[in-house]
């Protein structure tokens, strides 16, 4: 009786433990850099002071700058997600399914990945002009190879004994990608969405400082340029934020599709 008692009580502060946690760490870190900026050994307009951050916070969202940039960024980075997450699954799922078509393709796929985004963002930038579009592209190309990859991993994971199974049932082809290889390889490719959502930050971000008029990206390199540091750290936070809630959201997703597996690991 006395362990099971035990057992809840551990059960019950673990949730609490993981909600105390972040916050017990966010405090630290401004705790930390406080006291840094209370010691005077940088000057303000390298390290600032917390409460300069605040306010510029405050002045930026008040006369709508940072929504009108973070919203340029944010439906560049949507848009290149979803461009670079619909190729990739495809492309992935074609290669998984033909060797020849990986052996023809991996060498192209593995160059452009090896290749850091900065040194080709400038060559969108050329092609298809300072707009939307290069940023776009930036951000689908960031994001296109990790769900490639997670696709061709996943569908290639799926037991040898479950297609057998699935083939002396006279499943037919659509049966078999939808029944048995998109539900084993759904742990997988969240993995692979959960990357990408991030990188598709950093892909819109570096399109926006080659060249651009409007975004996160731009702000910070105008805020650079005018010594602003304060403004560069809004612009930096609103980008984790962008990056945490992409996050967050498709860890929700995943625990509701994949409930079953868990329901099934628990009887």
């Amino acid at each position: 009786m006395q362990a099971n008692h035990l057992d809840k009580q551990n059960h019950l502060r673990l949730p609490a433990l993981r909600t105390i946690a972040p916050v017990l760490g966010v405090l630290l870190i401004l705790a930390f850099w406080q006291g840094i900026t209370m010691l005077n050994l940088y000057p303000s307009f390298i390290i600032p002071p917390p409460i300069s951050v605040v306010q510029r916070f405050i002045d930026v969202a008040i006369d709508g700058r940072l929504w009108t940039n973070t919203w340029t960024t944010l439906s560049q980075m949507l848009v290149g997600l979803g461009i670079g997450l619909t190729v990739g699954v495809l492309l992935g799922y074609v290669m998984a399914k033909s060797r020849a078509l990986e052996d023809a393709l991996s060498p192209l796929v593995l160059a452009l990945q090896s290749t850091p985004v900065v040194a080709y963002a400038p060559l969108l930038v050329i092609w298809f002009g300072s707009g939307p579009t290069s940023k776009i592209i930036t951000s689908a190309l960031i994001v296109f190879f990790p769900m490639l990859l997670n696709t061709l991993v996943g569908i290639r994971t799926v037991p040898a004994s479950l297609r057998d199974l699935m083939r002396s049932l006279n499943a037919t082809r659509w049966q078999m990608f939808a029944q048995l290889e998109v539900p084993a390889a759904l742990p997988v490719l969240f993995g692979g969405l959960k990357v990408s959502a991030v990188l598709a930050v950093i892909g819109a971000v570096v399109g926006e400082f080659i060249s651009s008029d409007a975004g996160l990206g731009y702000l910070i390199n105008r805020a650079r340029y005018d010594y602003d540091t304060p403004l560069v750290f809004v612009a930096i936070l609103m980008l984790a934020l962008i990056a945490r809630v992409m996050y967050g959201v498709i860890s929700l997703l995943e625990r509701r599709a994949l409930a079953w597996q868990m329901r099934s690991r628990k009887s």
